[in-house]
């Protein structure tokens, strides 16, 4: 999965991935870059007051 998150980010294209790797298809690219979404999604917490 990382291997096809770094050749979009290196600039090919889905259909570049695909021809290269004809065991995938542009759905697996999908999935791959959507699993990498999440797991690089931030949640921001505010942190509570502390009296001064």
């Amino acid at each position: 999965m990382s291997l096809h998150v770094n050749l979009v980010v290196n600039g090919m294209s889905v259909e570049q991935i695909v021809k290269e790797f004809p065991l995938l298809d542009a759905e697996d690219i999908r999935q791959a870059l959507q699993y990498a979404a999440v797991l690089t999604y931030e949640e921001l917490h505010p942190l509570a007051s502390s009296p001064l």
